[in-house]
């Protein structure tokens, strides 16, 4: 029941019902675990209260029990109401959802316990086995070894293999899909065209958007008032070529023959795991540069970020081997005659970014141009240096480094402006909001108390949230669940934020605060710039 009611406290993001289930579910049999713990070494030590004190206590223990789990869910239709009012959606929750919480709570809790006992047994089962040929001390500390083991060796060899092999298998599939409107490109100046090296079903799932999404000269010259270019887009697939060393010099080769290394600005943006790069981080540049720009990136995974990054951990490998091999080539130009070069990446795009430049932002600084780095990972490299060097008196959710001369963080475009000491080019920025799971989810949740809890807390985290032990981090790894069904600029979102940030970073000649507004407003109306406009 404690467990139960724990989960209900408030977290970094609102749920659905039955992601709270799930929740109350699994703290539920943590502390029953613990409890069960106890209750054991408590019998060894020989103390065992009268039978009617148990009877009692089970009796108190029920009733205050049952008054606190109906009081609690009740309760949590406010809390979760706060929740949804802080990521601006309607505080209103249907009733029937939160009724539904209990009954299918009992279930999961149900099921968990079930599967634990059926251990449990079998393991007494195993020790007495054991115990015919060694003493019955070894025979129990044996037996629990080799269930561990077993159990072990069934969920990573048979379950998590298993797992991983039907989602990969699946990705692979719909990577062979196309999404609807999305053709293939006539113009040079694109990958998969006719013209490229690349086939068009060589791209990928997700490279075909990026590709079937490029802007054309026709649409920036409407929004721009001024002649433009057909931006260059080159990305290259997970089928393109064999190995990552050799997409990344497919993706050099595509950039050359595309005439990508004599526009005024080159971006390398490293995806997420399936290779999805993000319209919003993609466009900005494009329009800002009347598509004189050039934009490439490279598949590296069919699985989904949180799966490569825990079965594959490529993404360090394919972020070096791409802005490596691009950069490379671009320092043979004169420094006179190249474009500017930047790097972007979101989420485990940007985790595969930073680990490019083992030398931190030195070495970022003095290797390109900018950096636009959106939801970072907690186990990104340079954002973990720079956090942890923070000025004093900065907050953990907005630190600012060294005066913010170089690197800055925001959340809204203001915080682009904060501290008011000269930002000095080459700039970082990282967009990172406040709530988001993705940036605070990590295995110490379990056991220590995160600094982002610590006040003053970012707008979007709950004042009455509090941090407990093994709990915090079920109900943040729950939140991941959830981080994508917010508004925009909370939890994993950052909506129109990088085109405010781009505008910082690698502005053109004579670009206005004004101009930002404009192309920000442009993208709020139109989603899907460049969708399915090219034959």
């Amino acid at each position: 029941m404690i467990g139960y009611v724990l989960a209900f406290t408030p977290s970094l993001l609102p749920r659905p019902w039955w992601l709270q289930a799930a929740a109350c579910a699994i703290t539920a049999v943590i502390t029953y675990g613990i409890g069960a713990l106890v209750g054991l070494i408590v019998h060894r030590c020989g103390i065992r209260p009268e039978e009617r004190l148990r009877r009692i206590g089970w009796l108190a223990l029920a009733g205050a029990g049952g008054a606190a789990v109906v009081f609690v869910t009740a309760w949590s239709v406010r809390w979760q109401g706060d929740l949804r009012r802080a990521v601006h959606m309607d505080p209103l929750i249907a009733w029937w959802e939160w009724v539904l919480v209990l009954p299918l709570t009992a279930v999961l809790f149900a099921v968990f316990v079930l599967v634990a006992r059926a251990l449990r047994l079998g393991t007494r089962q195993l020790a007495r086995l054991i115990a015919r040929v060694v003493p019955a001390r070894w025979a129990t500390a044996a037996a629990a070894v080799l269930a561990a083991v077993l159990v072990v060796g069934f969920v990573q060899g048979f379950l998590l293999r298993g797992l991983l092999t039907m989602v990969e298998s699946g990705a692979s599939a719909t990577d062979l899909g196309t999404s609807p409107g999305i053709v293939r490109p006539e113009l040079a100046t694109l990958s998969g065209s006719p013209a490229s090296l690349e086939s068009w079903d060589s791209l990928g799932s997700k490279g075909r958007d990026f590709i079937g999404k490029a802007p054309t000269a026709a649409e920036i010259t409407r929004f721009t008032g001024q002649s433009a270019k057909d931006p260059v887009r080159v990305y290259v697939g997970l089928r393109s070529a064999g190995t990552l060393q050799e997409r990344a010099a497919l993706a050099v080769r595509e950039l050359e023959r595309t005439g990508a290394f004599s526009r005024r600005v080159l971006v390398v943006v490293s995806t997420t795991g399936t290779g999805w790069v993000n319209e919003r981080i993609a466009t900005p540049p494009e329009y800002m540069y009347g598509g004189d720009s050039a934009l490439v990136a490279m598949q590296y995974s069919y699985l989904p970020s949180w799966v490569s990054f825990l079965a594959e951990g490529e993404a360090t490998e394919a972020g070096l081997a791409l802005i490596d091999a691009v950069r490379t080539r671009w320092a043979q130009l004169p420094a006179d005659a190249r474009p500017r070069l930047l790097v972007a990446g979101e989420s485990l795009g940007s985790y595969a970014t930073e680990r490019a430049f083992p030398g931190g932002v030195a070495q970022l600084v003095r290797e390109v141009d900018g950096a636009l780095l959106v939801g970072p990972t907690p186990d990104n490299p340079i954002r973990r240096t720079v956090t942890d060097g923070r000025d004093p008196g900065s907050a953990v959710w907005r630190p600012v480094y060294q005066d913010g001369r170089t690197v800055r963080f925001a959340q809204r475009p203001v915080d682009l402006q904060r501290p008011a000491a000269t930002w000095e080019p080459p700039r970082v920025v990282y967009l990172q909001n406040g709530g988001d799971p993705v940036t605070w989810w990590e295995p110490s949740l379990i056991w220590r108390r995160p600094a982002w809890l610590d006040r003053p807390r970012a707008p979007d985290v709950s004042d009455v949230m509090r941090w407990y032990p093994l709990v915090t981090f079920w109900q943040v790894t729950c939140d991941l669940a959830a981080g994508e069904s917010v508004p925009d600029g909370f939890g994993h979102r950052f909506g129109t934020l990088p085109t405010d940030a781009w505008a910082q970073i690698a502005p053109p000649a004579g670009w206005s605060a004004a101009e930002t507004r404009r192309l920000d407003a442009y993208q709020r109306r139109v989603p899907s710039l460049g969708r399915a406009r090219r034959q």
